[in-house]
């Protein structure tokens, strides 16, 4: 009589199948391998669904690319601003630059802040400087030490193009220098203080335009408030319904 473990056709199965060999180690892939499965992914436009069909990111740039900078609504020598809505605005800014270059700052300063007297603590510091610098030296050399942080804030906060970034565009200088972030942002701010120290009121001037389009003054640019009135023809009605 045959024993029924070697006559059950499953167990010839199991006893036929071999164990699949042991996974062996793979290398990881090289720099060559990353870059051609990036490329793939470029060109099939996808990339954690933030890519358009035509492989360009909603929210930045391609991967490798510089960010686009904005320009400057003005020119820095634009004293008298442009013939648009603002024109008012840049004809008081040029007053203001002229004549109370503290104010001005003051006013820049308290559009960039959020905190509570943002306005007279710069106007008050600026004047300072600038009535001790004229009364040492008779010129305004101290002021510009103080304000220049004005301009790269401003630069920063709405991604305007810097001074070394315009020259590398227009001349191709300092190219080396715009492929380092900390060095390009070292760069710009020491551009920011020569604009400043140079052409101390245009810099105000440029900077309070381009903060008064981007960044409108709440206490100048508030919704009008409607108030409802009733017809006249009711309110005839009720007052001869009373008499």
């Amino acid at each position: 009589m045959a024993n029924p473990e070697e006559s059950s056709p499953l167990l010839a199965e199991e006893k036929q199948t071999t164990p699949p060999p042991p996974p062996q180690p793979t290398a990881p892939p090289t720099m060559a391998e990353k870059k051609s499965v990036a490329a793939t992914e470029t060109e099939k436009g996808y990339n954690n669904g933030e890519w358009t069909a035509d492989g360009v990111p909603l929210g930045g740039s391609v991967i490798g690319e510089p960010i686009s900078r904005n320009q400057w609504d003005s020119s820095l020598f634009s004293c008298l601003g442009r013939n648009d809505e603002f024109c008012s605005s840049d004809l008081e800014v040029c007053l203001l630059g002229s004549v109370a270059p503290c104010v001005l700052y003051g006013s820049n300063a308290e559009r960039l802040g959020s905190s509570d007297g943002v306005f007279a603590n710069h106007c008050l510091t600026y004047a300072g400087l600038y009535m001790l610098g004229n009364s040492l030296v008779g010129s305004n050399w101290l002021a510009p030490w103080f304000s220049y942080p004005s301009r790269t804030a401003v630069r920063r906060r709405f991604n305007l193009e810097g001074t070394c970034e315009s020259l590398t565009k227009s001349c191709g200088c300092c190219g080396s220098i715009m492929e380092d972030e900390l060095q390009r942002e070292q760069c710009e701010s020491t551009c920011d203080f020569a604009t400043h120290f140079f052409c101390h009121y245009c810099a105000l001037c440029q900077e309070a335009r381009e903060l008064r389009r981007r960044s409108p003054h709440l206490g100048f640019n508030g919704r009008p408030v409607f108030v409802m009135m009733p017809p006249s023809e009711q309110m005839m009605g009720r007052s001869s319904g009373n008499a």
